[in-house]
């Protein structure tokens, strides 16, 4: 069982809805617990309704009175109550494989964490990670570094590093040229380069990524293994993406069950 901690994205391309659908496609029983409710739609998020941490206290407590599951992503906390909340249950119930997808802001540009969110994240949160994923703006945001090269990436990733996560898996897609992304540990580090997809950007890769190495983790695979068959399962669905509305596109995380692959 794999555990999603996030927000509710009505699309169903990223949030909760899509990492339930990682989790399902990759043969893994998804458990999840929602943080906040949003408007939104394939154009972009129209409002973020949190839900009371206590309340997101009580979901995860109902859910772990029944056992632990074997892995447990993060992704939009958006309150830095609700960060409270994760760090004291994940030390109550010693969760395992944490991989947190430190979700910011929407692809629109709409705050999905607040600023004092930031800094219980980096603080309490990060150094009980065995994983943590951050796109280059998130990497600016946790480290103050902008990253404007490939070789920048390095000396980023070690700044986050230092806040204590085991391993760090940065996104480096926004940056010109093939897109790799760089996972280190501070004594071991590997490239993955991907393909780019043609046109606008597309909706929940992150979440699917995140969700992916969190399903693979739950399988038993070691982090460097989870991170590059995650890498390979996010690869076909954005090239089979799909067009749902008349803004971003979305993955198609069924894929492999439509083709057989």
């Amino acid at each position: 069982m794999a555990l999603t901690i996030a927000g509710s994205d009505p699309t169903g391309g990223a949030g909760v809805q899509a990492d339930l659908k990682v989790f399902a496609a990759l043969g893994v029983w998804g458990l999840s617990v929602l943080t906040s409710l949003t408007a939104q739609n394939s154009q972009g998020v129209e409002e973020v309704h949190p839900l009371p941490p206590q309340f997101v206290n009580q979901q995860l407590e109902s859910l772990l009175k029944e056992g632990n599951p074997a892995s447990v992503k993060t992704g939009m906390l958006f309150d830095p109550r609700v960060v409270e909340v994760v760090v004291q249950v994940v030390k109550k119930y010693r969760l395992m494989n944490l991989v947190v997808d430190p979700v910011m802001e929407a692809k629109g540009g709409e705050v999905l964490l607040q600023e004092e969110g930031k800094e219980v994240l980096r603080e309490k949160l990060l150094p009980m990670a065995l994983l943590v994923t951050p796109n280059l703006g998130e990497t600016e945001g946790l480290t103050g570094v902008r990253v404007e090269k490939r070789g920048d990436m390095k000396k980023a990733a070690s700044i986050i590093l230092e806040l204590g996560p085991q391993w760090v898996l940065l996104k480096g897609g926004h940056l010109k040229g093939p897109p790799v992304d760089l996972l280190t540990n501070g004594r071991e580090s590997y490239e993955f380069v991907g393909q780019r997809v043609a046109g606008r950007g597309i909706h929940g890769t992150g979440c699917t990524l995140s969700a992916a190495i969190t399903a693979y983790l739950a399988k038993g695979q070691k982090v460097v293994e989870a991170v590059g068959y995650a890498k390979n399962y996010l690869n076909g669905a954005l090239h089979r993406s799909l067009e749902i509305g008349k803004g971003y596109p979305v993955l198609d995380h069924f894929y492999r069950w439509r083709e057989g692959d």
